[in-house]
């Protein structure tokens, strides 16, 4: 949704240089409508995401360019490897983003105010982000900004500040955050699964950070941080839009080309993934919740895995869309909840299986006990022929639009060169799809659905949910005032 928001909002400035945009761009867009409505969901199957070119620029950034003539737009993502939440020192959650966000508090000869600004007077954007392998920087502009823009990430990546006064500006409405997180059951359930679940796992660091870890960062972690593992060498750029490859080649030589590496190349490997043995349950008790939120998580499986496209039929069917076994059962029949959902999220070592939903303190055991019995139905009984169908032929309809912007194909190159996919993934994903049979989704919601090996974390007010949990076995209680998650 940020991409398209981004994009319309160029699109604007377009409008104003050209009284005519308006016009042709409505037609693009009735003309998209019409074509997408008429033809049919094995047509949009046959989706292809178009090849880019691979440039390697001089100090060894690697860059995937792909011209698209159709407006004079240009996006670009950069993607560092090792840099992500994954990466961070033991007990200093919260570093890698905290990172990410210092890159544009200062850099080269502009500080935080006159980087904004200038992006702001381009109707540009720019931005830095952890994830939890790796850091993604984003930008979009028009065509003739794009010489300015590629100036100032670069700034930002090899010459940042890291100023004292914006550290403690950033540390300080980063603890904040977290207090209102915690004040919010919905989102503090998700980083309570996350330690939950991964313990001492790399991954299980919590990207927000805590109360405890983002007060031990000093600025000096930052640098430390940074200097280690931003490198050029373990970058992946791609480049989308109406921009000639010799012009970018320029352009890239003369912003990134002047980042160097130093020193050796720090490992960006991550251990297996933990896997519960038996279960796993923890409450933790906000007095004044007159909600239960839940998260129960198990054992998904790694980007790429052979059993991802039947995987995804499945979550599809059992929790992944609106009519879904789960959304069915806990909201259109029962009215026990707004929204019940499953998903699948997967890194280079391995991945997970979500499911998650909130009621009414008092309706909790009703919701968990209807939870198990769509697991043990789903691993048991499996869906039908006609379920399946529907599912495939969702899927398919939906997975096509979201490659159509020049941004999301940016992203999309820069995740498919790090997970080593290949760039014909989407195209082999989504033939797979197609041809999935009923027996092979069956088989992934017996591997994926848990029986008796997952993490159940609940976050609501313990005197109320406290015996629906023992009778699913035995519990660890923390209470949300205790320091960190």
């Amino acid at each position: 949704m940020k991409i398209l928001r981004q994009e319309r909002k160029i699109r604007k400035k377009l409008m104003k240089k050209n009284k005519y945009f308006k016009y042709y761009g409505f037609l693009s867009f009735l003309i998209f409508v019409c074509l997408y409505f008429l033809f049919p969901l094995r047509a949009q199957s046959a989706f292809k995401l178009p090849q880019p070119e691979k440039l390697k620029l001089s100090n060894g950034l690697t860059v995937f360019y792909l011209y698209n003539p159709g407006l004079p737009l240009v996006s670009f993502r950069l993607l560092i490897s090792g840099t992500g939440t994954a990466f961070e020192q033991p007990e200093l959650d919260g570093l890698a983003n905290l990172t990410a966000d210092m890159l544009l508090k200062g850099a080269g000869k502009m500080s935080a105010e006159e980087i904004a600004e200038a992006i702001d007077f381009m109707g540009a954007s720019l931005d830095f982000s952890a994830s939890e392998e790796y850091i993604l920087g984003s930008g979009e502009c028009l065509s003739e900004h794009l010489e300015r823009l590629l100036q100032i990430a670069a700034d930002c990546l090899i010459s940042p500040w890291f100023e004292e006064e914006e550290f403690k500006k950033e540390q300080t409405r980063r603890i904040d955050m977290v207090k209102a997180i915690k004040d919010n059951p919905g989102q503090a359930v998700r980083y309570y699964f996350l330690k939950a679940y991964f313990d001492s796992h790399p991954l299980g660091h919590i990207s927000v950070g805590t109360e405890i870890s983002l007060a031990k960062i000093k600025l000096e972690d930052i640098r430390a941080f940074y200097k280690q593992r931003y490198r050029p060498d373990q970058t992946l750029m791609a480049v989308v839009g109406q921009i000639e490859k010799e012009k970018l080649l320029k352009l890239l030589e003369a912003s990134f080309g002047r980042w160097k590496a130093t020193g050796p190349v720090p490992s960006a490997s991550l251990p297996p993934l933990p896997s519960p043995k038996g279960k796993t349950i923890v409450l933790v008790d906000k007095p004044d919740a007159t909600q239960a939120y839940f998260i129960l998580g198990s054992p998904g499986h790694r980007m790429g895995d052979e059993i991802s496209p039947a995987a995804q039929v499945m979550n599809t069917l059992w929790g992944g869309r609106f009519t879904s076994w789960l959304n069915t059962e806990l909201r259109i029949k029962r009215g026990l909840t707004y929204g019940a959902s499953s998903s699948l999220q997967s890194w280079k070592p391995g991945g997970i299986f979500r499911a998650s939903s909130y009621t009414k303190n008092d309706q909790l055991k009703e919701m968990l006990s209807i939870t198990m019995d769509l697991l043990k139905k789903g691993r048991k009984e499996g869906f039908g022929a006609e379920e399946v169908e529907s599912a495939r032929n969702y899927v398919l309809g939906q997975f096509p639009p979201t490659l159509e912007t020049n941004a999301s194909k940016a992203m999309a190159y820069v995740r498919l060169a790090f997970y080593g996919l290949g760039f014909d993934y989407y195209d082999r994903y989504l033939d797979r799809i197609d041809r999935i049979t009923r027996e092979e989704v069956n088989w992934a919601a017996v591997r994926l659905l848990p029986q008796e090996n997952f993490v159940l974390v609940v976050v609501g007010r313990a005197e109320e949910v406290r015996e629906a949990l023992r009778q699913l076995g035995p519990i660890k209680e923390k209470k949300i005032t205790d320091p960190g998650f």
